[in-house]
């Protein structure tokens, strides 16, 4: 099935080290939305949308290229890797894909270093995190879709 995984992940890496791992198992196409604004999605059979948590939810750029680029109707999956332990951090990303009507595949997620605002002061959250369990978590998740 041919999959696109488009992704936003700064600051530490910890959602492209999910995305890497999987790639390297399974043929699939990351797309870094910083990198490429203009991608045309419609020929994929699924779409993957893959951030960070920045303030709570997914990263704007990624939420403005669904709103722009992901067509109508498109399986997608959401991937990603937060800080804090608590929120409803789809919210944002699921407003675009329900006004597209993209049906939900299901959802991968797990901690990720996070060293945003005050947690910085206190040398950052979820140390260590993704770990290899989790990262080998991601594949699995993609392979069981």
């Amino acid at each position: 099935m041919k999959t696109a995984i488009v992704y936003y992940s700064a600051h530490h890496g910890n959602t492209r080290l999910l995305l890497d791992a999987i790639a390297r198992s399974f043929e699939v196409d990351l797309i870094d939305v910083t990198e490429d604004k203009a991608r045309d999605l419609s020929g994929y059979e699924r779409v993957g949308l893959a951030s960070g948590i920045y303030y709570g939810g997914f990263a704007k750029q990624l939420i403005d290229f669904a709103a722009a680029k992901l067509p109508q109707g498109m399986p997608v999956f959401f991937i990603y890797t937060h800080g804090a332990s608590k929120g409803d951090f789809l919210k944002g990303i699921r407003a675009v894909t329900a006004a597209k009507d993209c049906p939900e595949l299901g959802e991968y997620r797990c901690q990720g270093f996070d060293t945003f605002g005050p947690f910085k002061l206190v040398g950052g959250i979820a140390k260590g995190h993704p770990t290899e369990e989790e990262v080998e978590g991601a594949v699995a998740f993609y392979r069981s879709l």
